[in-house]
């Protein structure tokens, strides 16, 4: 491996750990993968960890035991802070990192459109930490809920109040639905399942924008159906502690409040002055995936603006990363077959996207999935949600795992993970 080349990634997401595993076993090069987490995790079923309906180790496998294997691998935690594309160095607060090539693939955080100060009062979705923070003030207070006699407090205590009608915010919306209608009665005496509100937010005409308008208007039936109240077309103009405004005046006293609106750009993409970037400030790249006027800097995932080589705009999902991280890999492989140095575009392979669909589960047997001339909606659709997401889950222990909590959950209506760290 002497005069193997340096490639660095960083984050560990879909792109990130499938550029590795694609590089795994190649003495060509020598790859680093680092993240702030020593885990991977299958950010898709976050939401049910939030909403106990799994354990946190369900959905995350430590980076360094996926990765053991390959010997020309190695992990770091660590959190790099600054990238100088003409130095080739990437640093952390501590240590500094050559390459030849880097990987951004670094993920999106939560954007509150300007207002920064809402992010004391609400609880984003993107970290197992931020999962746990939302399960712990749920079931805090319903705890609290169920010992105490004020009625009004009682009333905003069991206000779950979600702002974002995309896919995370309509799973959220159904997993607590479920939760209400299902587990609740029989598991607290003081207080009833009914009096439990969930109440989804979205500024949009109507729930799941990106999915065809039948797929929005079936999830907003079974939502009200199940007792969620659903409110398009509304914006929310102030957050507090203990409320929340809307645009219309209306003031919603609420004890929880999930952010699953917008998403923006990292703070480490900044690094790369000049580079073409969207509203959300993904860096837009060229046909190979890396930056324009950079060659020898790729990146994939959510952090990508990405048009593929059939002119297809390339969605923020998991497969559309992992797909983007085994092209980059390929990319660079190829780099070095064909004997060119570092950051030799000469060539190089266009990435094509392969759409396979979209996908929101709604509640128990109701989801709905759009996959080109696939529309499903109801049971299938929740059947083939559990299969592919089963299917993307890193390791057969998260597999068997998840597929026995949803046999109990789902099944016997009896989650097993509704525990949490006591305050006192």
């Amino acid at each position: 491996m002497k005069n193997s080349k340096k490639v660095l990634i960083i984050g560990g997401g879909f792109a990130g750990l499938s550029c590795a595993q694609k590089l795994a076993g190649n003495d060509d090069f020598q790859v680093t993968i680092i993240d702030r987490q020593n885990h991977h995790l299958f950010q898709p079923l976050l939401y049910q960890v939030a909403t106990a309906a799994l354990a946190t180790t369900d959905i995350a496998r430590s980076l360094r035991q996926i990765l053991a294997k390959a010997d020309n691998v190695k992990v770091i935690m660590d959190d790099i802070t600054n990238v100088d594309p003409k130095t080739q160095v990437a640093t952390s607060a501590e240590e500094s990192y050559e390459y030849d090539y880097l990987v951004m693939a670094t993920g999106m955080r939560t954007s509150f459109f300007g207002n920064d100060q809402w992010s004391e009062h609400v609880i984003g979705l993107k970290s197992l930490a931020d999962a746990y923070s939302v399960r712990k003030r749920v079931l805090e207070a319903l705890e609290t809920a169920e010992r105490i006699t004020d009625v009004e407090e009682r009333k905003r205590l069991m206000t779950i109040t979600i702002i974002g009608g995309g896919p995370t915010g309509v799973e959220l919306a159904g997993a607590y639905a479920d939760l209400m209608n299902r587990t609740l009665h029989s598991n607290y005496k003081n207080i009833e399942g009914s009096k439990l509100r969930v109440i989804i937010i979205e500024a949009a005409p109507r729930l799941l924008m990106p999915y065809p308008e039948d797929h929005s208007a079936y999830t907003k039936k079974h939502l009200e159906d199940s007792g969620v109240t659903v409110m398009t077309d509304t914006m929310v103009v102030d957050v507090s502690d203990r409320h929340l405004k809307l645009k219309s005046g209306e003031t919603i006293d609420t004890h929880t409040i999930i952010w699953a609106a917008g998403m923006e750009a990292t703070k480490l993409l900044n690094c790369f002055e000049g580079a073409p970037r969207d509203r959300a400030g993904r860096l837009t790249v060229s046909p190979d995936l890396s930056i324009p006027d950079v060659p020898n800097v790729f990146v994939g995932g959510d952090t990508a603006d990405v048009v593929d080589g059939a002119g297809v705009k390339v969605p923020g999902v998991a497969p559309a990363a992992s797909q983007m991280g085994r092209h980059i890999a390929d990319v660079i492989t190829y780099d070095h077959k064909a004997e060119g140095e570092a950051g030799s575009a000469t060539g190089r392979p266009e990435f094509f996207y392969w759409d396979k669909g979209m996908m929101a589960i709604i509640g128990k047997n109701a989801a709905v999935v759009s996959a080109g001339k696939m529309q499903l909606q109801g049971w299938t659709a929740w059947m083939a949600w559990l299969f592919i997401h089963i299917l993307f889950l890193v390791g057969f222990r998260n597999k068997l795992s998840v597929l026995l909590g949803w046999f109990f959950a789902f099944v016997g209506s009896k989650p097993g993970a509704r525990v949490f760290t006591s305050r006192f």
